[in-house]
């Protein structure tokens, strides 16, 4: 399966996409734990006290997602943190 990252998020893993391996039961959770274990530096960006950052957002297949949803080969990940503008 493959994460997206948006603004801050791809600057610290240095790419924009990061595909990554998990089990054939895994959760959204299992596939983020993979996503840190590639790049170690999203973590505190992530991260509060070991739980996910509320500012934090999460997508599977365009939904808004939690890490105890189930995660599936093929599906498409977003991580992003708050956009706003004027």
């Amino acid at each position: 399966m493959e994460w997206k990252l948006f603004a801050d998020l791809a600057e610290a893993a240095g790419t924009r996409t990061v595909s990554v391996t998990v089990e054939d039961d895994a959760t959204v959770g299992d596939a983020l734990d993979a996503l840190l274990g590639a790049h170690p530096a999203l973590e505190s960006r992530v991260f509060t006290d070991g739980e996910l950052s509320d500012h934090i957002n999460v997508l599977r297949n365009g939904e808004t997602a939690t890490l105890e949803d189930d995660a599936e080969d093929g599906d498409e990940l977003a991580l992003f943190p708050p956009v706003s503008g004027g």
